[in-house]
Order: structure tokens, then sequence, then C-alpha cells
């Protein structure tokens, strides 16, 4: 039977939405695929790796009647991308096997009963309930997700803290060796709830958002999470762990502060980045009233200096950083200028934005 006849565009769009969480190499074949659902005109995907899933759906879709299958959403997606924008396509399911046709093309995949598809059970009742636009809760990621740990042994550290509490949702993220915090107002006063995201959420959502005021409704119950926003539904369960307590590791007092170009600031970083050491990646910098000096050196004994002009009365400060580090943070902000504060060469750096007491990225020295 013709299961969907439609354009190409009608299937690739939401396919691409699902699909960024299949996982190629999987030991459930099944979480290979993506489940498709036709009723009427309207058509689902869903797609699951156990952990998130995540639901799009989409009119327009002509067919024979109603059914589900599920068929290797990489393939689908990689023909679907492959064809003419304009190609009309026709899915037809025959003898368990999914045929392709568009123009004169030909393709037949294998599918797995769409009864075997492992969907994820929707928490329900107690629940916060948070509607931002989609911009803002995008920004919130991208000024704490780069800190976040990618294999670290404590496994909390591999995702992001959200932690709801009254009227404010606030966002930390840490890999031990630096840590990034941004917050923003919400609408209402709400129970005070501590959440982790994984990792591999975060990175999904931050695909999927758009920089738009388009709403984003966040439903976050005690082990699992859920975004809704445009047609996807994403469905996440939470880390079971304990956060760092990250109040503890801002610093209270700092004795020297300094404001500085953040465009100036990086392309010295980024030069001076080119002969640090590859494995270690250290820059030293050296502050003295009116000048910032920025230097590196590797094992081939090559060496870089950058030094810029600064507005700097403190003490003099020789200290040694990560340049990764000091990049990430600089490369994902849009100020105009940053502020540093350091009490000496031995202490962790706080890094600011003037004017902004929602943003605040604390990173520790190394030994160079």
């Amino acid at each position: 039977m013709v299961l969907i006849k439609t354009q190409r565009d009608t299937l690739l769009a939401p396919l691409q939405s699902v699909s960024g969480i299949v996982e190629k190499r999987h030991t459930l074949p099944i979480l290979s695929n993506v489940l498709l659902e036709k009723k009427g005109e309207a058509l689902t995907f869903i797609a699951t790796d156990i952990e998130i899933q995540i639901t799009t759906n989409t009119q327009g879709a002509q067919g024979d009647g109603d059914g589900s299958v599920t068929v290797g959403a990489k393939k689908l997606q990689d023909i679907l991308r492959s064809l003419p924008d304009t190609a009309e396509v026709s899915l037809i399911l025959e003898d368990k096997r999914l045929q392709l046709r568009a123009g004169k093309s030909r393709f037949s995949l294998q599918t797995l009963p769409a009864d075997d598809f492992p969907r994820m059970a929707i928490a329900e009742g107690d629940a916060n309930r948070i509607s931002v636009t989609q911009k803002q809760f995008r920004q919130l990621l991208a000024q704490t997700q780069f800190a976040m740990a990618a294999q670290d042994v404590r496994y909390y550290l591999n995702g992001l803290l959200l932690l709801i509490d009254g009227g404010e949702l606030r966002a930390v993220a840490t890999d031990g060796h630096r840590l990034a915090f941004a917050s923003m107002p919400i609408d209402g006063e709400l129970p005070r709830q501590e959440l982790i995201l994984p990792r591999k959420t975060v990175l999904e959502l931050n695909r999927l958002l758009s920089d738009s005021d388009e709403p984003l409704l966040i439903e976050a119950a005690p082990n699992q999470i859920r975004f809704q926003f445009d047609h996807i539904n994403l469905v996440s369960k939470l880390i079971d762990g304990k956060f760092p307590d990250y109040e503890r590791v801002i610093p209270a007092t700092l004795k020297n502060a300094l404001e500085i170009n953040r465009v100036a600031l990086l392309a010295s970083m980024q030069r001076a980045a080119i002969l640090t050491n590859e494995k270690f990646r250290g820059v030293r910098l050296v502050l003295s009233p009116g000048s910032l000096k920025i230097m590196a050196a590797n094992a081939e004994q090559e060496e870089a200096q950058e030094e810029l002009e600064v507005d700097y009365a403190g003490d003099a400060i020789d200290i040694g950083f990560n340049v990764g580090y000091l990049l990430d943070v600089l490369n994902n902000s849009s100020a105009e200028t940053v502020q540093w504060g350091l009490n000496d060469s031995n202490s962790s750096a706080l890094v600011t934005i003037p004017g902004n007491e929602r943003f605040k990225y604390v990173v520790m020295p190394m030994r160079i």
C-alpha cells in the first residue's frame, strides 16, 4: 500500500529534527530507526536513544490509509537529501520493506515492526511549568554549555544544572577546571528544583532551538524534563546525582579588576594560542599598570607575545591559564567589553560582563 505520498521537504525537515539523537551503532538495532506514524494527513516522526525521545509531526501526507513503520533514520535522511528539492516522494509498504520512489529513482529499505519501537513513558503529575522564548533559553545554554565535562567519571559533571528558584531560572556547568553560570527571570514563584540535563540533551536543544521569540514550554518533573516548541516535543531523562555547590566556587571578593575590549582580547588570545603546547595549551598573562601581556611557548621553543594597553592600576600579576578555557568564554559572549577579577597568581579568575549580574565565569589558573 502507498503509505505516504508527499513533497520531499515534508518528510526531510521533520526527519532532520528528530534524527540527531539516533545512534548509528546500537546494541538494539531498532534504535537506529525512526518511527513513522500516519493518521489521515498527519505524519508523526519519533526517534529515541532510551535516554532522550524527540517527537515531531507534519501535515500534508496523502496515502491509501493509516499505518506505522520503523526504518533506518540515517539511510532515509541521506536518500531524501540526495533527491531534488521539488521531488514528489512515495513511501510504499510491502512485504516488510519500505519502497521509496521519486521520479525514476527506486529504493528498497528494510523495516522493523512499529510495535517493537521502545517509547519513553511520559511522566504525569507534579511538574514545574515554565514558559520562555526560544531565544532566551538558547542564550542561557550558549553562555554555559561550553563548560560541561565530556567524559568525566563524575557523571553529574557531564551535563548542565538547571536550577529553578522562585522567579529565576539558573544554568550552571563545570568540568572541575572552570565554571559557567547564567540566569534569567521567569514568570511566577516556583518551588526550588535542581535538575541535571545530560550533555546530549543540551547539545540537541542548542541545535533545534531558534533565535526567535517563539514560545518554549518547559515541564520539569522529578526524574524527567520535557521541552515543547514549534512542532517538536523533546523528553529527556535527568542525571541522578548531586551537582557541586557552585556558589562556593565563585569568588566573593577580588582585589584587582580589569575591563577590556572582548574582540581585541579574543584576537590576541587566538594568535598566542597558535604557539601553545598542543597538550596543555597554557598561556601566561602578565598584568601590570597600563599593560596586559599574553605569552605562549611550546616544546619546539617557539614563542608568541601579544601586548594590549589597558586601563589597570592594580597589583602586578603573572598568571597561567589553559587558553582554550579563555577562548571559550570570549567566543560565547556578544558583549563589547568583559571584566576580569583577580586576587593573585594562585587564585581563580572571575570573568563577568559589566552591568550584567546574570553571568559569571570562573577559571582556575595553571602552572606554566
